[in-house]
């Protein structure tokens, strides 16, 4: 009986150490892979570089690193989080545009966007009813019906819903989408107007909750299936257009005692709510309310934001998003919103708005985002339509005059994130020697992995890239920024 005891104890023993080694191994698996060449693609301004293939670099096993180089240093082995997507939002604004152009310039568009020729966008953002970026303010439902009898989205399949899946299947049939409202129906509201900021009357909480729900499957009885929601784009900016303030306790309430449950009870339980959805500045403040209320947390996927807070002429606050990411790991990270303001047609080839873009994606994604959303997809020459006036610059606008589109830097900016790194990536340790250089890497879920550095200075430089133990030579030109796969 003792011989048996002992016998058992020992294979114990032996299968737990066996399965540790099998565990280490795993671990340390990627490192011990020989990288023989990396492929480098490119955008530089001042030259006709756009996403230029650069060709091949190969690698070299390493030695010690010197002070006197510039070096990034990538460690496959410390992954963080998981990537859900890059898109755009199509807006009114989008799908009016896009409808007035020449069919083959449609064509072109959405190939630009969702093809994998293209720069192969992942996820969209869409508004329940109006925004600014539409013609003019509507509901769903008549003034008054609390009840939501009235309830229909017929202005939405003219334009809108026709685009929409347009895009999805430009992506193969699947695109994670997402949606949020600016404001609910003004009879619903303190200020009894759309416009100008109020708050939603306590009488009307589950009504509006009801709203959302109402939405998503008029939406889903028509193949557009939907991944998630905001609750309320900008909650703490009163606009001349479309908005509504939730203070961080207002917004968790309604979470808690009114959406989330809503949600459940409509058999919509499986949707990703987002809350925040807006500026870095506050978002530690509002994370903070809700997250660390579990009633109402057990309801949020995770917390969403935009790039606006520069507006009080203070620099983007990544650190903040990362602050949010480190209290409440568990939970995610979205942007939902950036466009470039003030929108200036002698500004269309303006480098520092491509270049807001690539710093703002990689310091982003190096504070623990999960996804990146730019706003209008497509806007006129106008840079709108828009109701109230807020004329900003898209990716690409559509001369709806002339019938021609017209790429910005920022549509290239983005591809070399969008293009390489695919839903299900995961992040990887990757560090610059110096503050010249900004880097991100991901490890897409075949392995591959890619590396976006970007150079904003006026200088071209010399760098090391370090992956483990293996480093290739590389050099980026001024104002420039490349994708670096292997």
């Amino acid at each position: 009986m003792k011989n048996t005891i002992y016998f058992l104890l020992a294979f114990i023993f032996f299968n737990a150490c066996a399965s540790k080694s099998i565990d280490s191994r795993k671990e340390n698996q990627y490192l011990s892979i020989t990288l023989k060449e990396a492929k480098v693609f490119l955008t530089a301004k001042d030259t006709d570089l756009r996403l230029a293939d650069m060709g091949n670099q190969i690698f070299e096993p390493g030695k010690q690193p010197l002070e006197t180089e510039l070096s990034i240093f990538i460690n496959p082995n410390k992954r963080f989080q998981k990537f859900v997507g890059i898109g755009g939002a199509i807006t009114d604004a989008s799908a009016e545009t896009f409808a007035k152009l020449p069919k083959d310039k449609q064509d072109e568009l959405i190939k630009a966007y969702y093809s994998v020729d293209g720069i192969n966008y992942s996820l969209l953002r869409t508004h329940i009813h109006s925004c600014d970026f539409s013609p003019n303010s509507y509901t769903y439902v008549a003034d008054g019906d609390k009840e939501l009898q009235t309830f229909n989205i017929s202005h939405d399949l003219e334009y809108r819903i026709p685009m929409m899946k347009r895009a999805i299947a430009e992506a193969g049939g699947e695109l994670m989408t997402y949606v949020s409202p600016w404001s609910p129906p003004a009879f619903m509201k303190s200020n009894g107007d759309m416009l100008k900021g109020g708050s939603l009357l306590p009488d009307y909480y589950d009504s509006w909750a009801l709203y959302y729900a109402k939405f998503i499957q008029e939406y889903e009885a028509l193949d557009i299936p939907i991944w998630g929601l905001t609750i309320q784009n900008e909650p703490m900016a009163t606009q001349r257009w479309e908005s509504c303030i939730y203070t961080a306790s207002q917004e968790r309430d309604f979470v808690k005692n009114h959406l989330g449950p809503t949600l459940q009870k409509e058999g919509l339980g499986d949707k990703n709510i987002i809350v925040w959805d807006h500026n870095r500045d506050l978002i530690t403040n509002r994370a903070n309310t809700i997250l660390e209320d579990p009633e109402a947390a057990k309801y949020v996927w995770g917390t969403g934001f935009h790039w606006y807070e520069t507006w009080t002429g203070s620099d983007p606050k990544f650190e903040n998003v990362g602050k949010v990411k480190e209290s409440f790991p568990d939970k995610q990270l979205m942007f939902t919103e950036g466009c470039n303001e003030n929108f200036d047609a002698a500004k269309y080839q303006y480098w520092p708005n491509a270049e807001r873009y690539g710093k703002s994606m990689i310091n982003d994604f190096n504070n623990g985002t999960a996804g990146w959303t730019d706003w209008n997809i497509l806007l006129d020459q106008t840079g709108g339509p828009n109701h109230v006036e807020n004329f900003c610059f898209a990716p690409i606008h559509g001369d709806t005059r002339t019938g021609e589109l017209i790429y910005t830097p920022s549509y290239y900016y983005i591809g070399h994130f969008s293009k390489f790194i695919r839903p299900g990536a995961q992040r990887v340790s990757t560090v610059a020697s110096r503050s010249t250089l900004m880097a991100t890497t991901w490890c897409n879920e075949d392995q591959s992995m890619a590396t976006i550095v970007m150079n904003e200075s006026d200088e071209e430089i010399t760098y090391k890239l370090y992956v483990g133990d293996q480093v290739t030579n590389l050099k980026i030109p001024a104002r420039a920024i490349q994708t670096v796969l292997y």
